[in-house]
């Protein structure tokens, strides 16, 4: 089909020059023809093949871009449910470590350690109650306590403290509550008999079970379970939590990936999880109620996408990285799909899909082919007309464009442009290159300002948190202490060169890594890298305070002020955003100038009147 088109653009363009040469051939046998018309030919001839060659570059870079961001997509996509995943299991182990944590031993009974059991299972079932709202425990001798959470103040204990008993159930309100009966169930709940507590005894680690149907819900559940040990060493007893899968499902087919796309969520087997397109759950005709697996979905897109599917996981693969593939299925037609192995340290093991049909993105493309088919018969026909002005009208368009980018040298590109060219493009680079110098550097000390120190510090937060081993960061906020006096006795020249010695003591007083900026007036800002403690910030803080405690040499005459107010945060514990670490070593910046307030009173000697010197 490309082709085809490809073909008609250029045999439509050629017969329509043809059809021209002809005409002005047998004119100029009657007549005679300008110069300047016969010039025109060649040109006519070079915007043909040259529209021709727009039009085929144009659908090459556009078919590639398409199917770059569409590749993008599926990755991302996957990445999405990989984090709804991981948001949905780290819930679980929060839940088990908070009813029982590691290192406390388990009460004999049940009863003995019934307050504190309850207190903690409440804080378990609050913490994620979506989807970990029922936590509970049995233990070695038949005895068992659960806490079902129904609302934030509402929830429903079950506890037994004999084997032969038959659970209570007790409603509470709000930690703290009062128990208060409500009925004891029918069937005899032995936990030692569960398949929770017998797979949970088998392993130290934390464990899953099988995904199941709950009789309750008729949902998909998952339980994770995990032995608790009693003071002597020995197994006590299992705590679980259960984990709906309902809210996953409904993540999954919320997901608004494109008109014909679909994502699912499987286990090795092939059994659902969640999918966007089919239920994970099908009734049989005598009412029970049985897993879907994806060869049975009964979606024909989703079955085929499986079958691939199983192709590529035979071959083996990482868990490491999204990966992605395609293949042309029964109709001709090529289908993308990426997909993502999830594991975590309990056993949990699913595999998360995402497919696209080439035909969702790549219907844009072949319209735009089509419509660059009929602009270059177009732009052929109004070439014989207007002739050589096109190439004043681009010039004249490539100017106005300079002018745009110049008027535009104040705005925000966070992006520096690394074009080297000497052309019109080249303009527009180096004047990209000195906005973005404009943007980020403090022209008075030659420092990086304010916006280069917050995209900075951002920077190393992000890439702190995407690889903590990367090393912690602290921030200096540094204030000079009275320079308003330089001002006042000596005039804003003379505060101007205070200032530009002052960033000068600051940039040679720290590492080469280390990044100095000011922040605004006298306030400085510095972002220290690798700091391995808050302890290691000590012996800096003490550099720069004496650095900036020495007299001022830069002026006609030698000034003395006080040094500088510091105050620092450090990266993670005094804040985990750009806002917050410049927040905390603000106040602590005025808590030390404070201090320094009520040590020194502020003594102007008579030499300010006649400005010789100013100090504290």
């Amino acid at each position: 089909m490309v082709a085809r088109c490809h073909f008609l653009a250029g045999a439509i363009v050629f017969l329509t020059f043809v059809l021209m040469c002809d005409e002005m051939t047998e004119e100029s046998r009657k007549k005679k023809v300008s110069l300047k018309v016969i010039l025109i030919c060649p040109y006519v001839a070079l915007v043909i093949c040259l529209a021709v060659a727009i039009g085929l570059l144009s659908y090459r870079t556009g078919t590639h871009a398409v199917k770059t961001v569409s590749e993008h997509l599926l990755q991302e996509t996957v990445s999405r449910i990989s984090q709804a995943v991981d948001r949905h299991v780290v819930g679980s182990v929060v839940a088990l470590k908070t009813a029982f944590p590691e290192g406390l031993a388990a009460p004999t009974s049940i009863e003995s350690d019934f307050d504190n059991i309850l207190t903690r299972l409440w804080i378990a079932t609050s913490l994620h109650a979506d989807p970990n709202n029922y936590v509970y425990y049995g233990n070695v001798a038949g005895q068992a306590i659960g806490l079902y959470r129904h609302s934030d103040q509402l929830g429903e204990l079950r506890v037994k403290y004999r084997a032969e008993d038959h659970r209570k159930r007790f409603q509470i309100a709000g930690l703290g509550g009062v128990p208060q009966f409500q009925s004891v169930e029918e069937k005899l709940f032995d936990p030692r008999v569960r398949p929770w507590f017998q797979v949970a005894t088998t392993t130290q680690k934390d464990i899953w079970t099988s995904v199941y149907i709950d009789f309750g819900t008729l949902e998909l559940v998952s339980t994770r379970a995990r032995r608790v040990l009693g003071a002597d060493g020995s197994l006590a007893g299992v705590v679980a939590t259960d984990m709906s899968l309902r809210s996953l499902n409904e993540f999954v087919g919320s997901l608004n990936i494109s008109p014909n796309g679909l994502a699912f969520i499987i286990e090795p087997n092939g059994d659902l999880i969640a999918s966007s397109v089919s239920a994970n759950i099908r009734t049989l005709e005598d009412g029970q109620r049985v897993r879907i697996n994806a060869a049975d979905s009964g979606h024909p897109l989703l079955n085929r996408i499986y079958q691939q599917l199983q192709l590529e996981l035979s071959e083996g693969t990482d868990n490491l990285s999204v990966k992605t593939f395609f293949f042309v299925d029964d109709k001709g037609e090529r289908i993308n799909v990426a997909f993502d192995l999830f594991e975590d340290n309990a056993g949990l093991k699913w595999i998360n899909v995402v497919a696209l049909p080439d035909r969702d993105f790549m219907g844009g493309i072949s319209q735009n082919l089509m419509l660059t088919v009929m602009l270059a018969v177009l732009a052929t026909i109004i070439v014989v007309l207007i002739g050589l002005r096109i190439l004043a009208w681009v010039t004249t368009d490539l100017n106005t464009l300079s002018v745009a980018v110049d008027k535009v040298g104040s705005g925000f590109v966070e992006e520096p442009i690394t074009i080297r060219r000497n052309d019109e493009i080249g303009m527009l680079a180096k004047s990209f290159q000195a906005m973005q110098y404009r943007l980020q550097t403090d022209h008075l000390t030659g420092l990086p300002n304010r916006y280069a120190f917050e995209q900075m510090l951002n920077a190393a937060i992000e890439k702190a948190k995407a690889n903590p081993e990367s090393g912690k960061f602290a921030v200096f906020f540094v204030d000079i202490n009275d320079f308003k006096l330089v001002n006042d006795c000596y005039g804003h020249d003379a505060g101007d060169q205070a200032l530009i010695e002052l960033a000068l003591r600051l940039r040679t007083h720290v590492r080469q890594e280390d990044f100095v900026a000011r922040y605004a007036g006298d306030e400085f800002v510095v972002l220290l890298a690798g700091v391995e403690s808050r302890s290691d910030l000590i012996p800096v803080r003490k550099n720069l305070e004496v650095a900036l405690a020495q007299p001022l040499i830069s002026l006609e005459k030698t000034i003395s002020i006080v040094s500088g107010a510091i105050g620092e945060a450090y990266f993670p514990e005094d804040g985990e955003t750009s806002k917050d670490l410049l927040v905390c070593a603000d106040k602590r910046m005025y808590c030390h100038k404070d201090e320094i307030k009520r040590q020194r009173k502020m003594d102007l000697s008579p030499e300010c009147n006649t400005k010789e010197a100013v100090r504290p």
